[in-house]
């Protein structure tokens, strides 16, 4: 395997399928049957899951709550989304541990660097949630926090398509996609690949990103043997 220790990031939003809002039982089943097939290769995965499918901290703002309390839902909502996540992978007979920014006594153990990277080394997924424990962050952020923490070899981030594209491919059909890029390019260029304060961290600790398509069978393996799949962006 070319990587031995990966973040796996993924939207909520990932885990609806084609409803508009929940966990669809068929796509968690998808993503844990990709993560199964990565772990069988001994390779040590963190797995850090937003929570739009459920609430999205800036939703609360729309309808008058203040942002920090919106964020802190939001917060929640990842928690949510982590236990279907280590529910699905016993089911597999894979053990898994959930870690999290804010204290949830009895459902998370609080994140530390020291404690993510023991379980790593003792074969056991670690599933990060509650974003970084602050507001005003999103969980591309906690992604990135959590890589460098963790001194993961990258971050995969799994999206509905299979890079990054000059516009949004699902609005212009005709946007070319990259396949390689500097952080600086795409700095330069304002792609929407991660949030600022993501991609910084990302640049400034040189751990680089690959944007796939999460729901092509086969396609994180082919990711961590050595494939090139999506768009890599790196130093």
């Amino acid at each position: 395997m070319k990587y031995k220790r990966i973040l796996l990031k993924l939207s909520g939003e990932s885990l609806m399928g084609a409803s508009n809002y929940g966990i669809d039982s068929d796509s968690l089943a998808d993503y844990i049957n990709e993560i199964k097939s990565v772990f069988d290769n001994k390779v040590q995965i963190a797995i850090v899951i937003g929570g739009g499918n459920i609430f999205r901290g800036l939703q609360g703002t729309n309808i008058g709550l203040d942002r920090v309390d919106g964020d802190h839902m939001g917060m929640l909502a990842t928690i949510i989304n982590s236990v279907a996540i280590k529910s699905a992978l016993k089911n597999k007979n894979i053990e898994s541990v959930i870690l999290s920014g804010i204290p949830v006594e009895n459902i998370a153990e609080k994140m530390t660097r020291e404690k993510a990277i023991k379980l790593l080394e003792d074969n056991k997924i670690v599933i990060i949630s509650g974003g970084t424990g602050n507001p005003y962050f999103t969980t591309d952020t906690a992604a990135a926090l959590r890589a460098v923490e963790i001194k993961a070899d990258i971050i995969l981030k799994g999206t509905r398509v299979d890079g990054v594209y000059t516009e949004d491919p699902e609005k212009n059909p005709k946007a070319v996609k990259y396949d390689l890029l500097s952080f600086n390019e795409a700095y330069q260029k304002n792609l929407k690949i991660m949030d600022l304060t993501a991609f910084t961290l990302c640049k400034e600790n040189n751990i680089p990103i690959i944007v796939f398509d999460i729901n092509k069978k086969g396609n994180l393996l082919k990711i961590v043997s050595g494939e090139k799949i999506g768009t890599l962006v790196t130093n």
